[in-house]
């Protein structure tokens, strides 16, 4: 996918679909969730590296665009890259895929989310560590 170096993958579970077996719009955003815990765990030490600096990062926004039906059992490849990147908040951008028929892959979603560090004791912002900054530089340069 042109613009991320990241993926992970899921399998669409039967609890996240409704009677006809579609992907419930909801599990789109858990979806985007998982792709970030993973993004995190590769790049940046994990979520938990965050908490242990004594920050929380919170999310602020949710945004999904749905594109085509997912079903039970469709393997979803999920893209993720880190961006805008300002004092407090930053943003990740999502594309979430399906392997096609002719070989290709077809977009079943694009999304975002949007975030803010605070101060796990205080809950005031409080700026985006450097360490993070760099790791989201590293792996986006690669």
């Amino acid at each position: 996918m042109d613009g991320f170096n990241f993926s992970t993958e899921v399998s669409v579970r039967f609890a996240e679909t409704d009677a006809q077996g579609i992907a419930h719009h909801a599990s789109f955003v858990v979806w985007l969730e998982v792709a970030r815990v993973a993004y995190l765990a590769e790049h940046a030490g994990g979520y938990l590296s965050i908490r242990a600096q004594g920050l929380e990062a919170l999310t602020t926004g949710v945004q999904v665009t749905y594109r085509r039906a997912a079903y039970f059992d469709d393997r979803l490849r999920l893209w993720t890259r880190c961006v805008d990147i300002r004092g407090a908040r930053f943003r990740y951008e999502y594309v979430v895929e399906r392997p096609a028929a002719n070989g290709g892959s077809d977009v079943v979603a694009e999304g975002s989310t949007s975030h803010a560090t605070v101060d796990a004791l205080t809950r005031r912002p409080t700026r985006v560590p450097v360490w993070f900054v760099e790791a989201v530089a590293r792996a986006e340069a690669t």
